[in-house]
């Protein structure tokens, strides 16, 4: 039955576009700035302004004292990493003396001794906190930039010791920075052990003859997309054994100048040169980053025409990452997937130069470019207005949002959106999740979803806490319970078919509790509540 009437909503005609009101225009910012709607945010922005949302929620996060207060129980937040770091290579240890002695390993990741946790279920209730922020906090801007910000750093959390760095990447590395410079988010991700170790550069070095550097140093792996594998052992069971360019070529390709940024294959044998060394700290080091001077190459460097002497050592890969964050290909390269985030899958000239207009003024400050980009009449413009498809994350986080669902705190809410097809943190190739609507539409998705919602609206799915009764009060005027739905829920996007369908789908239902379930995950699940 849900199949069916997936496929009728899904044939159902968008609305045609019109210029935006207050509410809508309040609704477009909670949608593109943020996950959706909750109770009272449309009204709220509406009272006290638009562009005074859009400042407040361009400053730096104050204390979101209720969120704070739910962050205390979730443990992956305060365990040392040096004890997350033993706990894996505990695993490692015992895996190798497994198949030392034949027998099968475990099947399940080794629990630390003292606590009985695992890196498994620590990484999952970081997955649950993710969303329990993305759900409940104020600064939903934030929360939003936190997200595209890992996944264009993207890092996959289940590669080796990733499964202990991941925790410092996303608290440490990413969230802090999400609001700062492009140059300092740059500079953290290039520091952390969590990238270090995801792209090899942990174990890139120099290759040299006695005490002097071979000029032609042996390439290891190319680093194309394809060979990151992430099956393969970890880094500190394997000697270093030469340049390796993994991490070089994503930092060109993807993190700064873009495919197209006009560098070559010296250009990445070059930047990988410049980054020998730059590693993770074992033992009493600790387990952040180190750079080993013995294992740089301190010959001569030429990246996009600009040469770093001989004899350089760390410093020269501070200067490459400076240069990277302020080259004109950067600026446009990261400004139109920002603009693809915030505003739309198609090319929006006019977003990106205001974009990097404002990246060239303000020295790669991401709030003034978000600011901008805002600003800029593409985000305002009425064809743009619920023209991007949501991805299963944004799906299932505004959904929960828009019927004041409240998540448990528990990994099970992940879960699902893992069967939708985005499971967090699991990424494994560095491009990180796609943007286009083309990747999140086909039959099978659309229908997972549509049963995801009418289950949340039902209360039936396991973790969420579902009070409809705040929302949409029950009725046993189904006319008026859609009128409800659609103005409530959906800000008054509901088209003839949706609502056709819905009404012909409820008629039966004498039980107003259990018809207004049913309408509300139908709605949930149609074609506009897709779109944001």
């Amino acid at each position: 039955m849900a199949a069916l009437v997936a496929t009728s909503l899904m044939a159902a005609p968008l609305p045609a576009q019109v210029a935006m009101s207050t509410r809508d225009s309040a609704r477009h910012l909670l949608d593109r700035l943020g996950y959706g709607q909750a109770p009272g945010n449309v009204e709220s922005i509406a009272r006290t302004g638009v562009l005074q949302w859009v400042e407040a929620q361009l400053n730096e996060p104050g204390v979101d004292r209720a969120l704070a207060a739910r962050e205390t129980r979730f443990e992956v937040l305060s365990v040392p990493t040096r004890d997350m770091v033993a706990m894996h290579a505990g695993q490692v240890r015992r895996a190798a003396a497994d198949t030392a002695a034949g027998r099968r390993a475990p099947a399940r990741t080794m629990a630390d001794a003292s606590n009985g946790r695992s890196l498994r279920s620590l990484n999952a209730e970081l997955a649950a906190v993710t969303l329990v922020r993305a759900v409940e906090a104020e600064a939903q801007l934030h929360e939003v930039l936190a997200d595209f910000w890992l996944n264009h750093f993207n890092v996959f959390v289940n590669k080796g010791f990733d499964r202990a760095y991941f925790r410092d990447y996303l608290e440490r590395t990413i969230r802090p920075n999400v609001m700062g410079t492009f140059s300092a988010l740059l500079s953290a991700t290039a520091h952390s052990p969590a990238m270090l170790f995801y792209l090899d550069n942990a174990k890139s070095v120099a290759q040299r003859t006695g005490d002097e550097r071979d000029r032609t140093p042996r390439v290891g792996m190319v680093g194309r997309r394809r060979g990151v594998d992430p099956a393969r052992p970890p880094a500190a069971s394997r000697a270093p054994s030469g340049l390796n360019e993994n991490y070089a070529r994503e930092l060109l390709e993807l993190h700064t100048v873009g495919v197209d940024g006009g560098y070559t294959q010296q250009d990445v044998v070059d930047v990988a040169r410049i980054l020998t060394g730059w590693s993770v700290g074992r033992g009493n080091q600790g387990p952040g980053f180190v750079f080993n001077a013995r294992q740089h190459d301190r010959g001569a460097k030429q990246v996009l025409g600009v040469t770093f002497p001989a004899g350089g050592g760390e410093e020269e890969g501070a200067r490459l990452l400076s240069m990277l964050a302020m080259h004109p290909a950067t600026m446009r390269h990261v400004s139109g997937k920002l603009c693809a985030r915030l505003v739309s899958d198609e090319t929006a000239p006019g977003c990106i130069d205001a974009a990097v207009a404002a990246w060239r003024a303000s020295g790669g400050s991401i709030a003034e470019v978000v600011r901008a980009i805002v600003h800029a009449p593409d985000f305002w413009a009425p064809e743009n207005h619920h023209a991007k498809f949501k991805s299963p994350l944004e799906f299932v986080v505004s959904a929960v949002r828009a019927i004041g669902a409240r998540p448990d705190g528990t990994p099970r809410l992940a879960q699902q959106l893992a069967l939708l097809g985005q499971p967090l943190f699991q990424q494994t190739v560095p491009t990180g999740y796609p943007e286009s609507e083309e990747a999140w539409t086909n039959s099978g998705a659309l229908l997972a979803r549509m049963n995801f919602a009418i289950a949340l609206a039902a209360g039936s799915i396991p973790g969420v806490t579902t009070d409809l009764d705040r929302i949409v009060p029950a009725t046993a005027d189904q006319a008026a319970l859609i009128d409800g739905i659609n103005r409530d829920i959906l800000g008054g996007a509901l088209g003839p078919r949706t609502r056709e369908t819905i009404a012909r789908d409820i008629a039966g239902i004498t039980d107003p509790v259990a018809a207004r379930a049913r309408a509300v995950g139908l709605a949930l699940g149609g074609p506009e509540f897709q779109r944001q």
